[in-house]
């Protein structure tokens, strides 16, 4: 059911939340935790901004989440 999530993990995603979204490479899935490296915040009509360290997502907060082609970014 959640094998997606395995072969997501060392790829470039886009993690969509309700009023935001972050990109960024799926480092880690911890328990009900998504952790992203490298990621950047994305909001609607907002440049995307750069985001230092790691971003840590609860699952029960993701809308979706998208897989992107190598390079996507």
């Amino acid at each position: 059911m959640f094998a997606w999530r395995r072969t997501a993990v060392r790829k470039r995603v886009v993690v969509n939340q309700k009023e935001r979204a972050f990109r960024g490479v799926l480092w880690a899935q911890r328990g009900p935790l998504l952790v992203l490296r490298d990621a950047e915040l994305l909001e609607a009509g907002r440049e995307p901004q750069r985001v230092d360290g790691e971003v840590v997502i609860e699952r029960s907060q993701v809308e979706f989440t998208q897989v992107l082609a190598s390079g996507g970014g």
